[in-house]
């Protein structure tokens, strides 16, 4: 029989992934922005051997402050560091471990997002990874010159013509094309450079990149869209993906559902891992790890709980928490994977407002609780 190998990352997200962490006592209010925290939680990371650490990133402040007074209270994605700031110095503190950083496609260049790359493989000795996303929130768009968001396929058609810039500056060069001869005189063979003279729908991009060919050549691409068109720019062009799924059911639909589509793009469904986030909560005994959730929840500020229902039903400060979730309200809807869930989880499981924002603001994605076995 086959054996596979389980791929597994640590994603990096300032405090962690609990609305409420930046709040327990042994955590450093600041953490975010210190260097120290992130460098302890590499080096575990790869001592734990994981295959990478993943940095999800956002350029502008992208929570809503609905309802008013919740985001003065949350301290997730308020400041952070910059993933390519920060990347190439953890690559000087660790060994093996995967570096995995977010680019926007919406409100970034191809040639930038190729030449750093291409820079990070080479400095990490050929461990960069890209998250390729698009940018959804208003408030990205405000810091960039534009009044709204762009809409949603036009999002996805620039990112799918981005990658593919993308990819063929980093073929700029042939692995061999330095030829570094200080006898003859000659740094590289011209036959060995090759000029991308890109012309599309939304980037002319003459080329060739300016960084030597890294070591990977393509560095790892890495996607988490579960739209319509996620999936597909998935299929074509990711290496990994990762999923956010609260049952095995949804889980496995959408594992047959990405890998189906691969063929279509010349790519076998194992060109491709599919990780799913996962949420522990570790304790030496059950009753320890139960304990450890239920003092982050306490922590929870009740607007900052109701603050993640806004996108999805808008404002519910008015309905009483222990009354039913409104289907009928609508929110922005940013991220339309993720209200779609949400609202399924409503319709099968009928849960209060609070209970619903309570598990959205603990437990976000699939949350186990328990002891390591």
């Amino acid at each position: 029989m086959s054996q596979k190998k389980m791929r597994i990352g640590m994603s990096l997200r300032g405090h962690g992934y609990h609305l409420a962490a930046w709040r327990h006592p042994d955590v450093p209010a600041d953490s975010s922005v210190r260097i120290e925290h992130y460098v302890r939680t590499a080096q575990t990371a790869e001592r734990g051997k994981c295959d990478l650490i993943f940095f999800a990133d956002g350029i502008g402040i992208r929570e809503r402050d609905a309802p008013r007074g919740a985001l003065a209270r949350q301290g997730r994605d308020i400041v952070d560091l910059d993933p390519l700031t920060l990347l190439p110095a953890l690559a000087m503190v660790t060994h093996h471990i995967g570096l995995v950083a977010t680019a926007s496609t919406t409100y970034n260049e191809p040639y930038h997002v190729a030449r750093k790359f291409a820079s990070l493989d080479l400095i990490s000795h050929g461990r960069a990874g890209w998250n390729v996303v698009t940018s959804w929130s208003e408030a990205e768009a405000l810091n960039f010159n534009r009044d709204h968001q762009l809409d949603y396929a036009t999002r996805y058609e620039r990112a799918r013509e981005f990658v593919d810039v993308v990819k063929g500056l980093w073929d700029s060069w042939d692995a061999d094309a330095f030829l570094y001869d200080k006898t003859s005189g000659q740094f590289y063979d011209e036959r060995k450079r090759h000029v991308l003279d890109h012309r599309g729908t939304y980037f002319a991009v003459r080329g060739p990149l300016n960084v030597a060919p890294a070591p990977q050549r393509h560095p790892v691409i890495v996607q988490a869209g579960a739209s319509n068109e996620g999936r597909e720019l998935a299929a074509a062009t990711a290496d990994v993906v990762y999923c956010l799924h609260d049952n095995i059911e949804a889980a496995r639909a959408y594992y047959v559902d990405v890998k189906g589509r691969m063929a279509k793009y010349g790519r076998e469904p194992d060109e491709m891992k599919i990780l799913p986030g996962l949420r522990p909560t570790l304790g030496r005994t059950t009753a320890e790890a139960r304990a450890k959730f239920n003092e982050l929840q306490a922590l929870l500020h009740p607007l900052v709980a109701l603050s993640t229902l806004y996108s999805t039903f808008g404002d519910l400060s008015g309905y009483p928490l222990d009354g039913p979730v409104p289907l009928e309200q609508h929110g922005p809807q940013d991220v339309h994977s993720i209200s779609e869930r949400l609202r399924a989880r409503v319709r099968r499981d009928h849960p209060t407002i609070r209970q619903l924002s309570q598990q959205v603001a603990g437990m976000g994605g699939f949350n186990v609780i328990g002891t390591a076995d």
